[in-house]
């Protein structure tokens, strides 16, 4: 029988491979198990390199996993949601079907109650996490460009910024022209070869289902090796059931294996590492704890997407898809614009040609007659904006875990609960007049206008919000749960507000800080 580890880890994404890694290196007597219900992906092997990539990204590698339905996903309710979810269980987690784009949080996301009167206040600050950002950003590979005036200064990136393509060079013409901020925007994809194991970018295009150069990061190339080398040990294709506790104290976990079987593993510390549905749902098999909040203010990055056609051939479905530029001009509150809090402009380069007949960013094509004039128009030939806004916490927007309604392994199954907010709305339909304007500046002839992307729901935050007490919180500043000693939440569940950034970046160094922190206690203890 194999001895109980110290630690276990559930999950083996971007926070789970990264805070192994920390802790082992920090403390490497500690016997360090993470538990991944999905398996390995051979990113050398990856559907990019076959001429039906775009099929994979329907079928096997879409981000919803209700309509993806492997073996290793599991339901989620997605019925009173208009945006759906969007996860994917693997070594490397989510960070395999990604598209890389890596900003940091901005100071002011920390303080929104302090600077708009709404939501909470972070009991951290920027400050204190921009060392484990640094870090972070050396691990994982990021491309990009220090002197950005929209954000606090910082050293340059381990890589030089991506190239544009030429719908991005008319994209920052006219900002300049509407003296709007732009910058390349931070990417976790290598622009230079970074020896023995990553490429740099070829700009080949199907960036969102792993890379077979390893060019894009995901946490497994960053993270995998390291942390193993470090001696954590890793275990695929093992779903954990329950969280066992005595007294409000874990005593271990619950698992299912490949072949069915049922084991209970022992520890002393529990890390769950997997999203907001998942923590959700394990924290709900603890039946003598409990917390009003939990599950109350999801927050998904509601996305507006604006695509501009132009008569030239701007080649734009080559090069990562993601990872262009980017616009931090309204991110912040301004009174006159009747919302608080704002969004970002970010490009995305066009499709290939299926996701371009099949409508792409924009409208579906007409078919039969008309379809082959209407294909020339449009593919290599757009670009789009998204405004990605920021949610503000509101408890009509929540997880709920329904007991009674069990999935094959016999756990709850979550139900997401979620409407756009008065506010989020007014910040969308201005974000998409700006993003027009943007677009016609730049010299397209016609726009279409996507008000709400449905299966965008990659930033599922919130529900377990870190705090100073259990009174207005789930978790502690560390991420430890209120009221238990050894339980630690490292996913984006403990997020207080959403930022209108991608969460990446400001979740690993979470995770890295929140390492650091277990060690001094386990230090003292």
């Amino acid at each position: 029988m194999d001895p109980s580890p110290d630690i276990i880890i559930v999950g083996a994404g971007a926070t789970g491979l990264s805070f192994a890694w920390r802790l082992a290196t920090q403390q490497p007597n500690l016997k360090i198990l993470i538990l991944e219900r999905g398996g390995h992906i051979d990113q050398r092997q990856g559907p990019s390199l076959s001429t039906d990539w775009e099929l994979a990204l329907q079928r096997q590698f879409h981000a919803n996993p209700n309509i993806r339905r492997s073996a290793v996903d599991y339901p989620v309710d997605e019925t009173a949601t208009p945006i759906k979810p969007a996860f994917f269980n693997a070594v490397g987690g989510s960070t395999i079907r990604w598209g890389a784009h890596f900003p940091r949080f901005r100071p002011s996301d920390f303080r929104v109650l302090s600077e708009d009167g709404v939501a909470a206040d972070w009991p951290i600050t920027y400050e204190s996490l921009a060392p484990y950002m640094d870090i972070n950003d050396e691990m994982m590979g990021v491309s990009g460009l220090a002197g950005d005036p929209a954000n606090p200064p910082r050293n340059n990136r381990p890589h030089p910024p991506l190239g544009f393509c030429r719908g991005s060079l008319k994209l920052a013409r006219a900002a300049n022209k509407l003296r709007w901020h732009w910058w390349p925007a931070d990417a976790a994809i290598n622009s230079r070869d970074d020896s023995p194991n990553r490429s740099a970018c070829n700009n080949c295009g199907p960036c969102g289902m792993g890379c077979p150069r390893h060019a894009r990061a995901s946490a497994d190339i960053a993270y995998l090796d390291k942390a193993v080398t470090a001696g954590v040990a890793l275990r695929t294709h093992t779903i954990v059931r329950k969280i066992k506790a005595s007294k409000n104290v874990i005593t271990g976990v619950e698992t299912i294996d490949g072949t069915g079987k049922i084991k209970v593993i022992r520890c002393k510390e529990v890390v769950l590492a997997g999203n907001a549905i998942s923590t959700n749902i394990l924290l709900a098999t603890m039946p003598d704890w409990h917390n009003p909040l939990l599950g109350k203010g999801l927050m998904l990055h509601p996305t507006a997407i604006v695509t501009g056609y132009f008569a030239d051939n701007l080649n734009g479905h080559a090069g990562p898809f993601a990872t262009s530029l980017i616009s931090q001009e309204f991110c912040e509150t301004k009174e006159d614009r009747g919302f608080v809090r704002g969004f970002q402009l970010q490009a995305l380069r066009g499709q290939g040609p299926l996701s371009t007949a099949l409508g792409g960013y924009g409208q579906r094509l007409d078919w039969g007659a008309g379809h082959t004039q209407a294909f020339a128009k449009a593919f290599g030939k757009s670009m789009s904006l998204t405004v990605t806004c920021e949610d503000i916490p509101e408890p009509e927007n929540c997880i709920e875990i329904n007991m009674h309604t069990q999935d094959k392994f016999g756990m709850p199954i979550a139900a997401m609960r979620y409407r756009l907010g008065d506010n989020t709305r007014k910040l969308r339909d201005y974000g998409i007049e700006r993003a027009s304007d943007w677009l016609n500046d730049a010299g397209a002839n016609r726009l279409a206008i996507t008000r709400l992307s449905v299966q965008a729901g990659f930033h599922i935050m919130g529900t377990a919000p870190m705090g100073s007490d259990k009174s207005n919180s789930v978790t502690s500043h560390d991420g430890r749960l209120h009221g238990i000693e050894n339980l630690t939440v490292i996913d984006a569940s403990v997020f207080v507000t959403a930022s209108p950034v991608n969460p990446t970046s400001t979740l690993q160094a979470l995770a890295l800080r929140a390492a650091d922190l277990m060690c001094e206690r386990l230090a003292q203890n």
